[in-house]
Parts: C-alpha cells; sequence; structure tokens
C-alpha cells in the first residue's frame, strides 16, 4: 500500500464511523493525519472524531451548500500539490451526503481521486435485515412532505428490488404511515435506528405492525434511522404496474381523450399500451 507522503497529491474520499468511533479504519486514521487538509460536512460535528483520534490537521468546511469557487479552492491546493481528505458527518461521503460535485470537478480537471472505504449505513443496514440483498435501491431521503412523499413512494410500488431509504426522527412516524397507505400492510421493512450506538434498535415486522410498534414507542422515534423495505413480490409486479397505470388514466381522462390518457399512462408506469386501453374500455 502506497503511503499519502509517497504518492503524487490526490484528493481523499475517506469513510469515517457512523456512531461507534472504534470504527474508524487505520488506513483513514493514517491520511486524515497526513493530508494537509480536512474538508469536512461539519467541522464541529468532526472535531469530535478528529480529537479523539489526536488528528491535527487543518480542517475546513465543505457541504452541500459550498459553492463552486469553494470548491476550485480546494482543488487549487492538490493543484499546488496539497493533499486534501473530505469527510461527511458520518460513514462514506456522497451516500446522500455533499461531496460529488467537488469528485466530478476534480475528474474534469484530471485529479487523482483515492478512495479510503469504510462504514456505510445503507450496507451496515441491509447486511443484517434479513431482506434479500442481491439487487437493491437506494433512495436516500424522501420528500418532507406528505403528498410529494406518498407520490415517490407510488412510483415504487412495482420496484422488484430492496428499497433503501434514509429516515430523521422528526418525520418517521409520518414516513411509515406513508409507507403502509401506499404498500400495504404485509409489505416487510427493516427499521435500523442509531447504529452502532448506545440505544441501536433493530426490527424487522409487516409496515402494519411496525407502524404500530414505532407509535406506540416515543423511544423508537429519536435518532437516525435507515429503512429498509421489501420488494415487490416478481409473480404481482405486471399486476400492480397495471393497478397504477389505472389510476393514472382515470385522472387524466378529465382533461383529454382516452386514447391519449392511455398513452401518457403507459409512458409514465410502463405498462403494456394495448393491455391498458383494453382494461380502461372494460372500465
Amino acid at each position: 500500500m502506497t503511503s499519502v507522503s509517497e504518492q503524487s497529491a490526490s484528493l481523499y474520499i475517506v469513510a469515517t464511523p457512523i456512531g461507534n468511533l472504534q470504527d474508524v479504519s487505520a488506513r483513514a486514521i493514517e491520511v486524515l493525519q497526513a493530508v494537509d487538509l480536512i474538508a469536512a460536512e461539519d467541522t464541529r460535528h468532526s472535531a469530535v472524531l478528529l480529537q479523539h483520534f489526536d488528528i491535527r490537521t487543518p480542517v475546513k468546511s465543505y457541504h452541500d451548500f459550498s459553492n463552486d469557487a469553494q470548491a476550485e479552492k480546494l482543488l487549487e491546493k492538490v493543484k499546488q500539490g496539497q493533499s486534501v481528505a473530505l469527510i461527511s458527518d458520518a460513514g462514506t461521503p456522497l451516500i446522500s451526503d455533499p461531496g460529488y460535485k467537488l469528485v466530478r470537478l476534480a475528474r474534469a480537471k484530471g485529479i487523482t481521486v483515492t478512495p479510503i472505504p469504510g462504514a456505510s449505513s445503507v450496507i451496515a443496514a441491509i447486511s443484517v435485515a434479513g431482506l434479500a440483498s442481491d439487487r437493491f435501491v437506494f433512495e436516500g431521503f424522501l420528500p418532507a412532505k406528505s403528498a410529494a412523499r406518498q407520490k415517490q413512494l407510488d412510483s415504487l410500488v412495482a420496484e422488484t428490488r430492496t428499497l433503501v431509504f434514509f429516515e430523521s426522527p422528526h418525520r418517521i412516524v409520518a414516513s411509515l404511515q406513508d409507507f403502509l397507505l401506499v404498500f400495504g400492510k404485509d409489505r416487510q421493512i427493516f427499521i435500523a435506528r442509531e447504529m452502532t450506538k448506545k440505544f441501536e434498535t433493530f426490527n424487522l415486522a409487516s409496515l402494519e405492525k411496525s407502524v404500530e410498534w414505532v407509535e406506540r414507542d416515543t423511544n423508537q422515534q429519536r435518532g437516525e434511522f435507515v429503512l429498509v423495505l421489501e420488494g415487490a413480490d416478481p409473480r404481482n409486479s405486471d399486476v400492480l404496474i397495471q393497478q397504477r397505470a389505472m389510476e393514472i388514466v382515470s385522472l387524466l381522462q378529465a382533461e383529454m381523450p382516452l386514447k391519449k390518457a392511455v398513452t401518457i399512462a403507459a409512458q409514465i408506469s410502463g405498462a403494456r399500451k394495448n393491455a391498458l386501453y383494453k382494461a380502461a374500455l372494460a372500465q
């Protein structure tokens, strides 16, 4: 393995613990100690980790609201021969965290980008969920408002791959209620709360039972959440797609002829146009 001092200047993407500080890798500590600058999502949050491991490297803020000029300044340092490490508040940067614009710009400038792998809450949750893990879709945080959230969830009803979401404590109950409304009571969901921390909680159950459990116990409404949802049964996916398409047709019919409504609904849902038209006529 080439050390930081032995290789040319680079932008390092460094994974940090998602809770338990002991989950940081030895290589991550070495890199954070050796680089010339650490770009952190929240410097106050990252200070806990850096102080714990006596890492005295200068730290600069870089987050979702940083502008292109700030990214340019960071990369200019790398161009001048200095190495920069990007870290997020927890886990692997760029996974529902800031940074992709910085990495994209670095690639465009021909700057070396080096991953320092480690903790990821997405992979950690999937590994212990007990749901299919061979194929999954990461959806990140859902919209804050219920109508927009339901619309996004509705588009995923027929998705057969396992679905992974992030959620915050002040929206967890409302989001789970929307999951129940959209996906039905029997779909299995794994709730991972405060992973690797003192009050870590895991629960795998149907959506109906999960909503009841979280509503009943306010302790389960605190902290950070990763939700792993069972995918649709492939045997039912065509039925689900057809049902969704028919709902779209019903909404559009008030504004346009049936044929046009069917065409648009088929494009949106992926349903077969001819079969959808026959079903719409029968209805």
